[in-house]
């Protein structure tokens, strides 16, 4: 598995150097659609083997899908009448 996942991952970072002058202005829509059905549907705090996997099948970097989930998030929290960052439950 760590063999599979590791040859995945030198795929993955592969396209990402070639995609990266095309997302350079954000993800396509295509790619947003992807995206939001991830996080609606399958995780909204992906761990780090599925945000690689959600990054090679939109096509980005797991860096770019992983600063994409914390915007996306942040931005249902707020529209959940939450703040945006955690904090404590004292604060």
């Amino acid at each position: 598995m760590l063999i599979f996942l590791g040859c995945y991952r030198r795929r993955l970072e592969e396209r990402a150097r070639t995609m990266s002058a095309e997302t350079a202005t954000g993800p396509t829509e295509d790619q947003v659609e992807i995206l939001e059905y991830n996080f609606n549907k399958v995780d909204k705090h992906p761990d780090s083997t599925t945000l690689c996997l959600i990054a090679a099948e939109a096509g980005l970097s797991e860096e770019e899908t992983q600063k994409w989930f914390k915007q996306r998030l942040a931005k249902w929290r707020r529209s959940e009448g939450l703040p945006s960052e955690c904090r404590s439950v004292t604060d």
